[in-house]
Formats: structure tokens, sequence, C-alpha cells
């Protein structure tokens, strides 16, 4: 298989890569805004000027209990994604939208469905569970799911790779951001749970909050269920906590506002920074010690700020960076301090070698 067409659908855009049987990027399209129509003339130019694509590959954000690997698309896959919907509501109809579309551009190639939930399928029982009543758990099917996977998967063995070592926590930081726990390539633990609002502050939202809360918030502050699930949603984390003109949860506006004297953009950073550590130190516990931490996404690998921040903390841990080799970090490079017992690692986020890769080896095993 020479060529796969790796297709990311997200709220509003549509990103599409060609890699070639080498991983590299031969062509690429980023439609914004795409509004999820088969139609859409920009992605029929970009499609039907390809040479000859063996596969086409979509991101999934969340596989449920069903799928738990990369799967070959068909009408009952097709089923399977839209009745998760209500567990990804804005992420699974944009999948589904980009697979239509591609496919009735390209109805001769094969398709594969590469899940962000699958990586962390695995979870040990203890790292899945919820402490929840049994009967809750058996009805709904409540478990930790985690989210980020096709990236922290493709970061783990890229720092594999690198370092040889076998204990590696990845920290997957952009808008949205999560912590995996990898042990020689399988996933122990992760930050994100049932949703992706469990975990780090972001950039809107939360993270993990006491569940208290939201019902003292339900049941004595007069908010309806909508107002709650937007507010942790959309007006949380970074930008709830800066409270900046215009609602930004951006690192860089708060950063900036922090620098001219804002008091709650302060705020903001130290909290972020202060769960993140948290995060990573929980993380390193789940494997038993640290041989490798690695930064990646568009904060982890463009701020370094925050990643001097989070190992200010984590000393006793044996991380410590480079001040200039931090400040001059490329991807993919090495920013550890000389003789640091844990190397850190700054990766460029790659989930189209991933996707490709997923792709390629499950239409191997048709």
């Amino acid at each position: 298989m020479t060529s796969v067409l790796v297709v990311n659908a997200g709220s509003s855009s549509l990103k599409l890569r060609v890699l070639s049987a080498a991983d590299e990027v031969i062509a690429s399209a980023d439609l914004s805004p795409w509004d999820g129509r088969p139609d859409d003339p920009g992605l029929r130019r970009f499609l039907d000027g390809l040479p000859g694509i063996d596969a086409a590959g979509h991101r999934v954000v969340h596989g449920g209990h069903g799928f738990t690997a990369a799967t070959p698309i068909d009408d009952e896959v097709v089923a399977g994604i839209g009745a998760l919907t209500d567990l990804a509501p804005l992420h699974q109809p944009r999948a589904l939208a980009g697979i239509e579309a591609v496919g009735a551009v390209l109805p001769g190639v094969p398709a594969v469905a590469c899940f962000d939930t699958a990586f962390h399928a695995g979870l040990p029982a203890a790292a899945a569970a919820y402490a929840l009543p049994a009967a809750w758990t058996r009805r709904f099917g409540l478990r930790r799911f985690g989210f980020h996977g096709l990236s922290h998967g493709y970061a783990a063995a890229r720092a594999a790779h690198m370092t040889g070592h076998g204990r590696v926590v990845t920290c997957h930081l952009g808008a949205g951001s999560s912590l995996a726990a990898v042990l020689d390539g399988r996933c122990v633990d992760t930050t994100m749970g049932f949703t992706p609002l469990e975990g780090l502050v972001m950039a809107t939202r939360s993270g993990s909050v006491d569940p208290g809360l939201v019902v003292w918030l339900l049941r004595h502050g007069g908010l309806s269920t909508g107002e709650v699930s937007d507010g942790l949603e959309f007006s949380a984390g970074l930008a709830g906590l800066a409270d900046l003109p215009g609602g930004s949860g951006d690192m860089r506006d708060v950063r900036s506002a922090a620098e001219r004297g804002n008091p709650d953009a302060r705020l903001a950073l130290d909290v972020h920074a202060h769960r993140l550590r948290g995060g990573i130190a929980a993380m390193a516990a789940a494997l038993g010690g640290l041989d490798t931490l690695v930064f990646t996404g568009g904060i982890g690998e463009h701020q370094g700020e925050v990643r001097a921040e989070a190992a200010a903390g984590l000393g006793f841990l044996g991380v410590t960076v480079d001040e200039g080799r931090n400040a001059a970090a490329r991807p993919d490079c090495d920013i550890s301090a000389p003789g640091a017992a844990v190397r850190t690692l700054v990766i460029a986020a790659r989930e189209d070698i991933e996707i490709a890769r997923q792709t390629r080896a499950a239409l191997a095993d048709k």
C-alpha cells in the first residue's frame, strides 16, 4: 500500500493529508470553514487532483465499548459511530460527514475508522473504573474512556524510538489537553475520562471539578443543565480563570495579559501549572517511576514557559530541563539538562502518521 488519505474532520473544518508509503506528506488541504457537504468545491478540487489513493483513514473521537482498534468502514460501522453521538455530540457527526464526503468522491477506495479512545481501551480495571453505584455502571456501561489516543500513541512510539526507555508520560497540551502513562507502548492510565472534560485545566474546559459542586449549581445555584454543560465546556478553564475581554482561553493571550500585570491571568497560569505538575506526578506513580517525559500538541510543542513551569515542580521525579535547550526547542528534540535522570522530549504531534499506520494495519488484517 503506497498512499493513505488521512481525514480529520473538526467542528468546523476538514484537514486532509496524503501520506506516502514512507509517511511523507505529499499533498494537503485545510478546508475552513467546511459545512460537511460532499460536493464542497474545495474538497472536490483537492480529491480530483490527487494521484492514486490506496486507502482513507478517518479520525473518529469516540469508539465507545465496541471499537477498540482501527476498523474498516462499512454500513454497520457507520451506524455504530452514529450511535455514540450522545457521548461526543460535537465530534461524531462531523466524522460521519467526513466519511460520507470522501466516500462519495472516492467510492472505490477502502476506508478505515481510527479511534481516539482505542489507545486507552486496555486500561487496567483500577484505572478505568469509576467508584459509582454498581447498578449505574452496569446499566450505562460507565467507565473512563480517555481521549487524544492517536496523539499519545504516536508520541509514545516516537519517544521509545528516540530514547529506548519503557516508562513514558506523554503530555498532549493544546486547546484540549490530556496526559497518558505508557508502559512499553501500552497505556496504563490517562487523565480524561468518560468525557474530555475530566483531567487538566484546558483552554475553555474546566478539567476535573468536585461533582458535588455541579450538583450544587443545579440544585441551589438556579442554573439549568444546559447552562452548566456549556459553562464547563466553553467558558471555564483558562478562559474562566483569566476572565479576559472577549473570553479568550488561548495560552498566548493569557500569558501576555499576565506579563502586563493582570492578576487573574497570572492565577490562570499558576492553576494550569499546578494541575499539570500534579497530573504528571500521578501518571508517573501509575508507572512506578518515570524514564521519559514528552511534550506534544500546540502548547506542548511551542510554549517553552509551560514546559519550564511543569519541570520546575518535578525535580523529585528526576525531571530537569536545560534552559537554553528548552527556549530553542524545535520538535523533535531533547531538552533534558545534562545528567538528568529523566529524559524530557518535545515531539511534534503527528496523528496523521498514526492514522496512516493504523489504516494500513487494519486493511492488511482484513
